[in-house]
């Protein structure tokens, strides 16, 4: 495959909704390559594609997987695709965004019975901030009540005309016909197939001015003009074509892979730029750049770095320089990937992904060049998380493997994080999901042999005052040689957002020495992390020291730092004291239908509903929502909109919990310190 000019490669992601179909195509395109003795099916777990016992199990792709494959085109020419299957399934967004980064364009799946859904629009919308040029497969056209008019019709709404088909399904739905055939039309879609064929050939011409032309002269295009211009409008997003297939049947697969030819843009014919917005020379001779995009733990070789290659050439037995960490790495072999399948590869080019075993310092998002060549990447943006789950071990055995197990799943997947919460004393993960959570825990059971329990997180309440409150306390204690002695007024009051300090010194005539005031305002910091109403943190509060006592002998910075704790429990009692919790910022993106469903749970939720508008076809909340109610809110959202609704959060602020809920909070509070 080395010896396939980069001209004649393709390399492009498999993406749509959950259920669209996308790695039963992935299947079929592999079957038509000769990469499969038989036609992989995800029913009954042959897939070449979903091979992991978790994908199996679920019946569903949770990870991106490259694959490659020979084909001989119509005129005679060698073709190389290289093509990445990814989830549809929201939990695994973040394999989506990997991938997509990592090819130069993608083909959206659609199934015909169930349209655009939330899944395409996102992955759409994935690809229109990356720059990916999109063509769109319609599957499904072999179900009952399915129309490939209405299902045209339908993604021409959503992403407007430049949607064209470039095949359509024959009646017999035993073949397609492709857009721009020139015989063998039959008489019912010989209609169909001109304006088709017109719109394709407007798209083309509009991209040269010869082009157009010669078009608007009523000439006829030739076959090389038409692919040129085509290829221009599809990279340039003027023109997303659509095409026909049913991947089970193998229909429409042969022209599908053909059109990638035709339609479809080579590494050489992207703009590809790096971090400094200089260009990537993607020919063999150009200096070698290669972005890491995904890694995975194998249990034969250990750890694998999928890198795709975007310009020069990568040899096996060589050395790259990292140069997101300045530092040498050694390339040992360079592996192809079929499913579970390796084999080894002497040298890969630009539009190649290829995985390499047994990098020491080379992680995902990071650049390999060759040496002496200095380009770096652009970033993927992973997803932000958006479930927690607080995760502890099962035994003491398992306890002592739980780091490095955590350590190991996250390092193969950016969107999950862990880290300790230092107030709750809980190890948090957190994902896109439950199921995310949940297959990471898999993970850690196979390949680290940890046992892990999830519960819900607890929530780090603060507490603050509303009031004025006056605090004393007198540190006074003898028992025998030196005493213990320090006296502390002070009051506790709210601290307003545009005041910089919160410790006030108003002491006059010396009544606490200056020397003792450090260990009084040690003493309040202390008192601060522990409140009095339910025993969380402080924030938010001001407290002016205005007098006290000494002893000349007696007073110490111990004492006072006593005094100073204790007084300000008193004072904080006394000045109304509240409990505050974490407010959540949400934007919720749904189906107009869901909406009424989606504000009743808000405001079980003691939510607020900020606003409403539209974006992308989908109704857009934005509202806030204590933390407390959104840990599971994920699936539950998925759940109530059967799919169809997405969410983002961020943390927004802290605010007072109700006296009716902080009642219980208080209550759990009380019970759990009288149980340690």
């Amino acid at each position: 495959m080395s010896d396939i000019p980069v001209a004649n490669t393709r390399t492009f992601a498999v993406m749509g909704h959950q259920g669209s179909g996308k790695t039963s195509l992935t299947d079929a395109l592999a079957f038509a390559l000769g990469l499969n003795d038989r036609l992989g099916s995800v029913a009954n777990g042959s897939s070449l594609a979903d091979y992991t016992d978790a994908e199996k199990a679920r019946k569903n792709t949770i990870f991106a997987k490259p694959f490659t494959g020979v084909a001989k085109s119509k005129s005679g020419k060698a073709m190389k695709l290289v093509f990445v299957d990814t989830p549809g399934y929201a939990d695994f967004f973040g394999q989506v965004c990997a991938a997509a980064s990592a090819v130069d364009y993608s083909l959206m799946v659609v199934d015909a019975s169930s349209g655009v859904q939330v899944g395409t629009r996102h992955a759409w919308k994935l690809c229109e901030k990356l720059g990916r040029p999109r063509a769109i497969v319609v599957t499904g056209l072999d179900k009952d009540n399915t129309d490939f008019a209405k299902t045209l019709a339908g993604i021409q709404d959503a992403f407007g005309d430049r949607c064209v088909p470039a095949s359509l399904l024959l009646p017999d739905k035993k073949g397609v016909c492709g857009a721009l055939a020139s015989d063998g039309v039959p008489d019912e879609l010989a209609e169909t197939v001109e304006e088709a064929k017109n719109a394709l050939t407007e798209r083309a011409s509009e991209t040269d001015d010869a082009l157009i032309e010669k078009f608007l002269d009523g000439q006829a295009l030739t076959a090389d003009e038409m692919s040129k211009g085509l290829k221009k409008a599809v990279q340039a997003g003027m023109l997303v074509p659509v095409f026909c297939c049913l991947p089970l049947a193998g229909v429409g697969i042969p022209e599908l892979i053909e059109a990638q030819d035709v339609f479809m843009p080579s590494p050489q014919d992207m703009d590809v730029r790096d971090a400094e917005d200089q260009l990537v020379g993607a020919g063999p001779d150009d200096p070698f750049v290669g972005s890491v995009w995904r890694t995975v733990n194998d249990e034969f070789v250990g750890q694998l770095a999928f890198v795709r290659v975007w310009g020069g050439t990568f040899k096996s037995d060589s050395e790259v320089l990292n140069i997101s960490k300045d530092q040498k790495e050694r390339i040992g072999s360079l592996l192809s990937m079929l499913g579970k399948k390796q084999s080894a590869l002497a040298a890969a080019t630009a539009g190649d992904i290829v995985a390499v075993p047994k990098l020491k310092a080379t992680a995902i998002n990071e650049t390999l060049c060759a040496a002496g060549h200095r380009a770096r990447c652009k970033p993927i943006e992973f997803p932000a998380p958006v479930a927690f789950m607080a995760v502890r071990a099962k035994t003491q055995a398992d306890e002592d493997k739980l780091g490095a197990a955590l350590t190991r799943v996250c390092e193969e997947d950016p969107v999950l994080h862990v880290e300790r919460n230092a107030e709750t004393k809980q190890m948090i993960i957190s994902g896109l999901g439950v199921v995310h959570i949940e297959v990471a825990v898999e993970l850690m059971k196979t390949r680290s042999n940890v046992d892990v329990l999830l519960d819900t997180p607890k929530v780090p309440y603060r507490e603050t005052v509303t009031a004025l409150g006056e605090g004393h306390h007198k540190h006074k204690k003898q028992s025998g040689g030196r005493g213990q002695y320090g006296e502390v007024y002070l009051k506790v009051e709210p601290k307003r957002p545009d005041e910089e300090e919160w410790f006030v010194d108003a002491i006059v005539g010396g009544t606490i020495p200056g020397n003792y005031l450090p260990a009084v305002q040690k003493g309040l910091v202390e008192g601060m992390q522990a409140g009095a109403v339910a025993g969380y943190p402080v924030m938010n509060v001001k407290v002016t020291v205005y007098d006290g006592s000494y002893h000349d002998v007696d007073s110490s910075e111990i004492a006072f730092k006593i005094a100073g704790s204790k007084a300000f429990r008193d004072g904080m009692a006394k000045a109304k004291p509240v409990l505050l919790e974490p407010i959540m910022a949400l934007k919720i993106m749904a189906p107009d239908q869901c909406m009424g469903d989606i504000n009743g749970d808000m405001s079980h939720r003691r939510g607020r509903i900020l606003g409403m508008g539209a974006e992308d076809g989908l109704q857009v909340i934005t509202a806030e929502a204590p933390q407390a109610e959104l840990f599971k809110y994920a699936a539950e959202l998925r759940s109530m909109t059967a799919g169809q609704g997405s969410f983002e959060m961020a943390f927004e602020r802290y605010d007072v919990v109700p006296a009716n809920v902080a009642q219980k909070i208080v209550a759990e509070a009380a019970k759990n310190k009288e149980e340690e």
